[in-house]
């Protein structure tokens, strides 16, 4: 609740160039995004369903939202670096008018549009030819060039097709079905991705801001720099925890960046970083918030419409991944602290290691009860209370809050952000956690409706933002209440008022280019699917990587952050996904590497999120320059090299997908976090040259063998001893008898894909229940037949698990492989620590004799 000079939102406006009108144009800007945050408010709540009006389907929202979206784009963002700042053109006002025009035409003529699909009229052609062109404009003031070039590549392509050269032509599309899959059908503009920004990114975008509006942010800051620093390089490591809790209720890098940013960096560089360093640690750790669940980047609820599977367990995915990254750049950051020579700030005597892990098991026992409670309590309210639940949980959540507030005024209030205050003091502990633990109560609302309820992701941001609301409307007079001494002044309702309108401003100026990049993206994702292209790229890409995955993995992260030069980061996950996510599939399967879905998606997310930070156009790395007076490309190189433990996780977990958690029980995935987290720390070192001492070469790549040892033990495994034996494909029901129930095999299949071309693949099945292997084959769906010495499938049952698969009519079976009876591979795990103790003595001694 500190007062700022500056508040988030025009921190970011000023760093990407956007207007800030004074006067009428400003207030018409502040109640345009209001009115556009108040709109997703609404539609996202269970209001128009209760009052019985303002229902909207899908359609009708987007083209709400696309309209929000164009009107604001051409009003805040400038045509040129020349254009003037302090007031809105004319030719602007005109150009947002007639694009929120054509946005809104879908909402406008719905009905209409519904009763003739596909039956052009010349209004629909005219409207479509003016409302792409100012897309694509508007996509070159809010985002760059780079975006709308790309786009307009796309639309070229998909009515150049018949000169294309040979791989390449396609039969073309005519200008009239252009206009019409791109603009007037949902499967261009205002497809998928528009639609995701609409139902989910906007809420999640209003909430941080709110949040960051409350005080969460300033909050954060001060626990984090309490917590750690009198640690060695303490502000850097408080950094990186502050932009990890931040990164929690935020999916933006920039907003990240700024809000953390101003207080860390000058911190870090008081300390003894230089500018470079300190605005690197700053990106590496806010680009990271983009992969921390609960509120992952917008990518993130792109991923729920495009794997098909819910956000719940995309959050259960990606949490290991996400989490050992962060205490990797702890580590990292403890590392430069160590070579800078750095000391820990103030008096402060470090407590012995066993009081430190006593305190840690008293507080993940403490935390572990509540939850135990909480999840109980309200197990066995809900029922009891029946119809009155709600109401009921509701008075409950509101005595916790009073609670809670109680709690922050018998506190001292957070002294304001100062980066120029000589650190010769920490702030305490203990009484900054207490001053603002109401601060969770939204976030525990948002994670419960999520994980616990179930609800759907923009529901749940829904309930989160009403808590919030209300916390923003109350603190203030709750605290001056509360406190009797009367010795400070909180505020009033007015003052929370103005929060509240501040943080709705806030999330929607923040979703102008989240919306005016999921719009651009939907043209590209419309070519894809009007012209086929994604089969013609799937063959070039195999042509290029000569059918070898590794390599094909290394050209979608090449492609991904040469991309990311240019584009945002919802942006470039919409077209590497859309264009080479079934080709990695597709690959794998013809290699014989089954690849979950959901890892390939990770992987281009991943390489995605990097696009914050690769120079030269890394956003974030600028954002932190400004901050801190250093060099942009300098900054956005260090934090590259700071990042590279984010750029080796995607090749992990596509290799080894027990890191995202797949198939792996509780006891397993706790062994699998701690070996990981060992695993990263030890690459960070190897990546850093520095462990206990400063490593010699050939240190160093041991250090990345035994990384590799611990995160991929079934590479050598496998070279030790075949996972699997091959049987011959006639002998498929003897092998199914002799096999367990629910054991795993592999077919190696060959037969066509979607245009009739031969190919191979391999087909994970798992075993069904029989008596014997006669009957498992029945019950899998499929019969076999001989001919010419080969099988074949006869006929696979309509919705059988066979069909399920991707069995067919006539395909052959060239292979069988059943699992065999080996080793576990994290046995390998040992040699693994024993080179590494090797490693650790050979420091050692060095260190020794140094000393």
């Amino acid at each position: 609740m500190q007062d700022k000079e500056l508040s988030t939102e025009e921190l970011i406006a000023q760093d990407v160039g956007a207007r800030l009108p004074p006067g009428a144009m400003g207030g018409l800007i502040t109640a345009l995004a209001l009115a556009w945050s108040l709109f997703q408010l609404w539609i996202a709540s269970p209001l128009p369903f209760m009052l019985g009006f303002g229902v909207l389907n899908d359609t009708e929202t987007r083209s709400i939202h696309l309209t929000f979206a164009l009107l604001l784009a051409f009003m805040v963002f400038p045509a040129f670096r020349s254009s003037p700042r302090d007031r809105i053109p004319v030719g602007d006002l005109a150009l947002a008018l007639i694009a929120a025009g054509a946005a809104s035409y879908l909402f406008v003529m719905y009905e209409a549009l519904a009763q003739r699909p596909g039956n052009l009229t010349t209004a629909d052609l005219v409207t479509a030819c003016i409302g792409l062109p100012l897309l694509l404009e508007a996509a070159r003031r809010a985002l760059g060039p780079a975006l709308a070039v790309i786009a307009i590549v796309f639309l070229g392509y998909s009515l150049a097709g018949p000169w294309m050269p040979g791989l390449l032509a396609h039969r073309g599309v005519s200008f009239t079905a252009l206009a019409n899959h791109q603009w007037i059908t949902t499967e261009g503009v205002f497809g998928i991705a528009l639609g995701v920004s609409t139902s989910f990114v906007f809420l999640f975008v209003l909430f941080g801001a709110l949040l960051e509006r409350a005080g969460a942010g300033h909050y954060f800051i001060q626990l984090a720099f309490s917590l750690l620093g009198h640690l060695r390089g303490g502000p850097a490591k408080a950094a990186v925890v502050a932009s990890g809790l931040t990164g929690l209720i935020s999916g933006s890098s920039i907003a990240n960046v700024v809000t953390t940013g101003t207080f860390t960096i000058p911190m870090m560089k008081r300390v003894g970083f230089s500018k470079e360093k300190a605005g690197a640690v700053e990106v590496a750790s806010s680009v990271n918030g983009q992969i921390m669940p609960p509120v992952m980047g917008a990518a993130a609820f792109l991923m729920v419409e495009y794997v098909g599977i819910p956000y719940v367990e995309i959050i259960k995915h990606a949490f290991l991944p996400a989490a050992i990254s962060y205490i990797a750049l702890l580590y990292i950051v403890h590392l430069e602290a160590l070579k800078l020579g750095m000391q820990p700030i103030g008096n402060h005597q470090p407590k012995p290691w066993l009081h430190r892990l006593t305190g840690f098991a008293f507080g993940a026992a403490l935390i572990s009860g509540l939850s135990l409670a909480v999840y109980y309590g309200l197990g066995w309210l809900k029922p009891a209370l029946g119809d009155y639940a709600l109401p009921g949980i509701s008075l409950l959540l509101a005595g916790v809050y009073l609670g809670l507030l109680k709690i922050a005024a018998s506190n001292e209030p957070l002294a304001a952000e100062d980066p120029d205050k000589p650190l010769t003091e920490l702030p305490n502990t203990r009484a900054v956690l207490l001053s603002g633990l109401h601060f969770l109560l939204p976030v525990v609302v948002l994670v419960w409706c999520l994980m616990v309820e179930r609800l759907s992701p923009g529901l749940s941001a829904f309930w989160g933002t009403v808590m919030l609301v209300i916390i923003l409307l109350t603190q203030r007079p709750l605290l001056n209440w509360l406190r009797r001494d009367g010795k400070h002044d909180y505020g009033t309702f007015n003052d929370g008022m103005v929060d509240l309108r501040e943080g709705l401003v806030a999330g929607a100026r923040n979703m102008i280019g989240i919306g005016i990049a999921t719009a651009t993206a939907g043209i590209i994702v419309g070519a894809v699917s009007q012209t086929g292209v994604g089969l013609v790229l799937a063959d070039l890409v195999e042509m290029l990587s000569m059918g070898n995955l590794l390599l094909m993995l290394l050209l979608t992260a090449l492609l991904s952050l040469i991309l990311g030069m240019g584009l945002p980061t919802t942006a470039n996950y919409i077209v590497v996904s859309s264009l080479l996510a079934p080709v990695v599939v597709t690959l794998g399967q013809q290699n014989g590497l089954i690849v979950p879905l959901i890892a390939v998606h990770l992987f281009v997310f991943y390489f995605g999120i990097m696009a914050d930070v690769t120079p030269p156009v890394g956003l974030a790395s600028f954002a932190a320059a400004a901050v801190s007076k250093g060099d942009p490309i300098k900054t956005g190189i260090t934090a590259f090299y700071y990042s590279l433990r984010t750029a080796a996780l995607p090749f992990l977990f596509i290799f080894n997908t027990d890191l995202l958690l797949i198939d792996v029980d509780f006891a397993h995935g706790v062994l699998i976090f701690i070996v990981a987290t060992i695993a990263m720390l030890i690459f960070a070192a190897a990546t850093q040259g520095h462990f206990l001492v400063k490593s010699r070469w050939y240190e160093s790549v041991l250090l990345l063998l035994v990384a590799f040892t611990l995160f991929r033990p079934g590479f050598w495994m496998d070279r030790l001893h075949d996972p699997y034996r091959t049987t011959p494909p006639a002998e498929l029901a003897k092998t199914m008898g002799e096999v367990e129930a629910e054991s795993t095999l592999r077919l190696r299949v060959q037969g066509e894909d979607a245009v009739g071309k031969p190919r191979q693949f391999t087909l994970l099945v798992a075993v069904p229940d029989g008596a014997d292997g006669e009957e498992r084959l029945a019950n899998l769906g499929v019969s076999l037949y001989e001919q010419d010495g080969k099988t074949l499938i006869d006929s696979v049952a309509f919705g059988s698990p066979a069909a399920a698969m991707g069995l067919e009519f006539d395909q052959q079976l060239i292979a069988v492989k059943a699992p065999t009876d080996r080793w576990r591979k994290e046995w390998i795990w040992i040699p693994g620590f024993l080179l590494f103790g090797v490693i650790v003595w050979l420091q050692r001694r060095r260190s020794i004799k140094a000393a």
